[in-house]
């Protein structure tokens, strides 16, 4: 065979989506190659690399076949009896098949010969051998290329016009991300005259569109694209490249400015700018410091999302009147791209003040009326109704959790949670939501506990994020997500597959670690049961959908926490109502399968689950009048001296101890199901074996549910 050459393909756009551009190069890339291989032009241990700038896509490969090589391949025809005649000769139906798979039927008799018999008697079936030729590149990429377009995950589909040929005279539609105007296609130093989009490969792209030493730029081998991309285009092909060159401008300028002083840390926007420059260059601007009056938040937020600047932090992580720019141009007098940038924030900034001041104009008191106005959902109200629900709920936990004090500081709280949504500032950044309402209780001398609360009730927004801060932020956050999730089930909205516009898993996960993490003794079935009657005959009474669905996140949650599946199992099989317990109920079950006599006890409950299924009316009593046989009689004394102690271990929630000590029941078990016949003849001596067995099981799984540890 051929020595294999490194292949290059770059498809050269216009500016593509900076938030997609890395899925799209990877895409991209991984589809040409992949199936590359499937053609067997590219071997298993190719190396490929994605290359995404701001207006290319391209993939180096290494080690293609400018020819795969041929296959043999064998094909079952049909029984011989089908395809042959009693005398030996081809029927219609074999020389129609041989006819489909082009095979030489100038002479009939000779194809015939030529095909492999296997089987003997009725069982004999007719074979095709042929050797069929490995695909060409030329042919191979065509299809590789046009596969890999077409499955690109493509965030929005543009339409664009592209002149046809001469003998198509006008003008056709294509479809792209974004207008192509360059495809590029290289095998070591030989063009692949792949077409696609209108474009016909040639070795040729473009560099930066002002700072590239020639134009266009000629790549004549494939394995050094990259380095005369940078050479002549002054463009760094590489996402993870380019990404890793802005982190360190980053780091490097703000180091220079002293005292502390780093750029803000965010991942999405250290993305999105690399989908946004070729040839980074970071700059070091400023603001007037009187813009610090206004609450950080706002500034940080709108220098990120409006303008793509990197805000920076002083050693108490306090927000400095300079930013970074990570520029698109290198020009030897830097004061004009500067003077640019800050003429360009400072009417954002300006704006944040403004809102700033006028909301504190008005306090969160005086918007509670406008709730009224804002539609929460057609099926449960405004935002007014919908505070009037969570403010009864806060009110009924925080008098579970801290009595009559708490109970009132949360009623204050959910009462403005959602206040500050009537404010310029949050109608403008909506991500300020509960941050804003901070500020302005505070301003409106409201406190910090109720303040706190306040910003704190979305929390946890998302994976891993904290928790509310203080106890008022706890009820009135639990109050909230438990009114969306028993609003959203009763109405029926419930999150189906990918679906799940109004974040209810999001919702019941930070439930679930409010209650575990903070260790809540609130009960959750309790807790739905309290929220319903906020609704009135507004929703479906039924909440056992919606348990449900907070026992399927906790068990999802608690698999990503690293518990196995037989744990987790054993542990929500008697779904536990009290979820701050289950942690210990985990450590618990994990302790006991460690234990020598766990798999036999484990066996021995599934045991006693499948008889006690025959028999579900089973009273636990036992009589010991009715215990003849010795080993259920050593059983029942080892219960009676082991049991007590194994609850009272319970009661104090030290369910590991309580399993330990049940584990000593492991002999006597064993030995009663090798000598004691529980279904008896006798009447009373079965329901009597079967009590005892009932009792066992209900000591047993207390904690768990042992049977799930079963292999």
């Amino acid at each position: 065979m051929m020595t294999t050459q490194d292949l290059l393909v770059e498809l050269f756009v216009e500016e593509l989506p900076p938030k997609a551009l890395n899925k799209l190069g990877d895409a991209f890339a991984s589809q040409l190659a992949e199936r590359l291989r499937s053609l067997g032009l590219a071997s298993a241990d190719s190396v490929v690399t994605a290359y995404a700038t701001p207006r290319r896509l391209g993939a180096h490969i290494t080690q293609v076949w400018r020819k795969a090589a041929d296959k043999a391949v064998q094909q079952k025809l049909m029984p011989a009896s089908v395809g042959l005649d009693a005398d030996g000769k081809a029927t219609p139906a074999l020389l129609k098949k041989l006819q489909s798979l082009g095979a030489d039927l100038s002479d009939p008799v000779a194809a015939v010969i030529a095909l492999r018999k296997e089987g003997d008697g009725k069982n004999q079936a007719l074979f095709y051998d042929s050797l069929v030729s490995g695909a060409s590149l030329d042919s191979g990429l065509q299809e590789a290329l046009q596969q890999a377009i077409d499955h690109l995950p493509i965030p929005k589909v543009m339409t664009y016009q592209l002149e046809s040929d001469c003998e198509l005279p006008g003008w056709s539609s294509v479809q792209f991300v974004r207008p192509a105007h360059g495809l590029l296609a290289l095998h070591g130093s030989t063009i692949v005259p792949v077409k696609v989009l209108g474009l016909t490969a040639g070795n040729t792209t473009q560099g930066h569109r002002f700072e590239a030493a020639c134009s266009p730029v000629v790549i004549t081998q494939a394995e050094d694209y990259e380095a005369i991309l940078a050479r002549d285009g002054a463009v760094i092909a590489s996402f993870a490249e380019r990404r890793a060159e802005i982190g360190r401008q980053l780091a490097n300028a703000a180091s220079k400015l002293g005292g502390g002083v780093k750029a803000i840390e965010d991942e999405a926007l250290l993305d999105e700018v690399t989908g946004l420059v070729e040839r980074p260059n970071v700059l070091v601007c400023s603001f007037e410091p009187e813009f610090l009056e206004v609450p950080q938040e706002c500034l940080i937020l709108t220098m990120k999302a409006n303008q793509k600047y990197f805000p920076l932090l002083d050693g108490n992580a306090r927000l400095t009147n300079r930013f970074l720019v990570v520029s698109n141009i290198s020009p030897t007098d830097t004061s004009a791209v500067i003077g640019g940038n800050e003429r360009v924030v400072r009417p954002r900034l300006a704006d944040a003040k403004f809102f700033f001041d006028q909301d504190r104009k008005k306090t969160l008191e005086s918007r509670v009326a406008g709730l009224d106005k804002v539609v929460y959902h057609n099926k449960l109200g405004s935002q007014g109704d919908r505070m009037q629900r969570v403010r009864t709920i806060a009110a009924s936990i925080g008098q579970q959790l801290g009595g009559a004090a708490l109970a009132q500081q949360a009623d204050c709280a959910a009462r403005l949670a959602k206040t500050d949504l009537l404010t310029d500032m949050v109608g403008e950044f909506p991500e300020l939501q509960g941050i804003m309402g901070a500020y302005y209780a505070r301003h409106d001398g409201l406190g910090e506990e109720v303040a706190g609360a306040i910003e704190d009730h979305y929390k946890p927004r998302f994976s891993g994020d904290e928790l509310p801060r203080n106890p008022t932020g706890i009820v009135v956050a639990l109050a909230d997500k438990l009114e969306t999730l028993v609003g959203m089930f009763g109405i029926g909205n419930i999150p189906g597959g990918d679906k799940d516009p109004f974040a209810l898993r999001r919702h019941a996960l930070g439930v679930i670690r409010m209650l575990v993490e903070k260790d809540l003794p609130l009960d959750l079935g309790s807790l739905l049961n309290q929220v319903r009657p906020a609704f009135g005959d507004m929703i479906d009474p039924n909440l056992e959908p919606l348990s449900d669905f907070f026992f399927e996140r906790l068990s999802g949650s608690l698999r990503e926490q690293g518990y196995s599946a037989k744990e987790v199992d054993a542990v929500l099989a008697l779904q536990p109502q009290r979820l701050s317990e289950v942690p210990r109920r985990l450590a618990a079950v994990r302790a006991f399968a460690a234990l020598p006599e766990a798999a036999a006890l484990a066996a021995a409950n599934k045991r006693i689950g499948n008889i006690l299924k025959k028999a579900p009316d089973v009273d636990p009593h036992v009589s010991e009048v009715l215990l003849r046989e010795s080993a259920e009689i050593v059983l029942y004394e080892a219960m009676k001296q082991l049991v007590p102690v194994a609850n009272a271990q319970f009661e104090t929630r030290d369910y590991t101890t309580s399993l330990q000590t049940l584990a000593a029941l492991r002999v006597a078990v064993d030995d009663f199901f090798d000598k004691v016949m529980v279904n008896a003849e006798s009447l009373d001596l079965r329901l009597n074996r079967q009590g005892l067995l009932k009792s066992l099981h209900d000591a047993m799984n207390r904690v768990a549910d042992l049977s799930k540890l079963a292999s």
